[in-house]
């Protein structure tokens, strides 16, 4: 079973302006084939599909941990879809419609995000082709599994990087900066745990492609505090076996800020859900949403 909390997993900084082009960029992330909805469906579904649990528990543990978390990059990869589609937001009462307000967006990249999701995130890429279940591998195969997995984070690397250059608003920057490091951590682990049973020390073709994240100026603050070395379970007592693996008589990789690994359980401290504002004219959450607000407002008050 899951537990949900009501933040994300890193800070984001609000964008300086609407920017839908640079959110349809960021929509790689999300829905592309090595974006977020991959790699959380590919582990989701290994570990769900897991044979031997018990008498396999290190190798168990690791990827249901790091499924737990890709619930949670998908979280922030669309807040961040989310934000820069809409920007600050656009309050406005009594928009006149007649006057095309929304003229501009005939010229994004991505018009449906606007005219048919309001500006939200959707699993699909950056082309709009939607996500599906032809993305994921569960062979069974537990070595076939890993490898595959590894093979996917090191994907996921370039996708992250070449999207980060498509940018320049903090939002979307700062997204994939967090993810960089997290998604060296993944591939990271998953190399130790093809060593751990196959003797190959794959970790050795780390990092691909070949440039180090001190480069990334939006991955140091995470560098610092050390989050490439910590492996998280995502759960108050379970998949501590993952410490099978991502052992403390490991290191971090070269390039990286020196430290023994380890298991952290539980979460990141993570930050505040930012606050999307409604946009009137779109009807989000409606053209005079008075109404709306006055009815939550008692409800609100009656939960306390």
């Amino acid at each position: 079973m899951f537990m949900r909390i009501d933040k994300l997993q890193a800070e984001l900084p609000q964008p300086k302006r609407p920017d839908p082009n640079a959110a349809a960029a960021l929509q790689e992330l999300l829905g592309g084939k090595y974006g977020e909805m991959s790699t959380l469906g590919n582990y989701m579904f290994q570990s769900f599909n897991f044979r031997n649990k018990s008498k396999l528990r290190p190798f168990y543990s690791l990827v249901s941990s790091i499924f737990a978390e890709e619930l949670g990059h998908v979280e922030l990869v669309s807040t961040g879809v989310s934000m820069l589609n809409n920007g600050p937001g656009d309050d406005t009462e009594n928009v006149d419609i007649s006057k095309a307000p929304f003229h501009d967006m005939q010229d994004i990249r991505l018009a449906g995000s606007f005219l048919s999701n309001g500006g939200g995130a959707m699993p699909m890429n950056a082309n709009a082709a939607s996500w599906n279940m032809d993305m994921v591998t569960t062979t069974g195969n537990l070595i076939i599994d890993l490898l595959h997995n590894f093979h996917l984070e090191c994907g996921a690397r370039i996708h992250k990087l070449r999207v980060y250059e498509t940018l320049k608003d903090p939002t979307g920057r700062e997204v994939c900066g967090y993810l960089l490091v997290r998604g060296s951590v993944h591939a990271h682990a998953y190399a130790l745990a093809l060593k751990k049973i196959t003797g190959v020390e794959i970790e050795k073709m780390l990092p691909t492609p070949n440039i180090d994240l001190s480069r990334v100026p939006e991955c140091q603050k995470y560098l610092q505090e050390g989050s490439h070395r910590r492996l998280y379970t995502f759960s108050p007592k379970d998949y501590a076996e993952a410490a099978g693996v991502w052992s403390n008589d490991e290191v971090a990789l070269p390039g990286d800020p020196p430290g023994q690994l380890e298991i952290v359980d539980g979460h990141p401290e993570g930050g505040k859900i930012p606050e999307l504002d409604g946009n009137y004219g779109a009807f989000a959450p409606d053209y005079a949403p008075e109404e709306i607000f006055e009815i939550a407002s008692k409800l609100y008050k009656k939960s306390r």
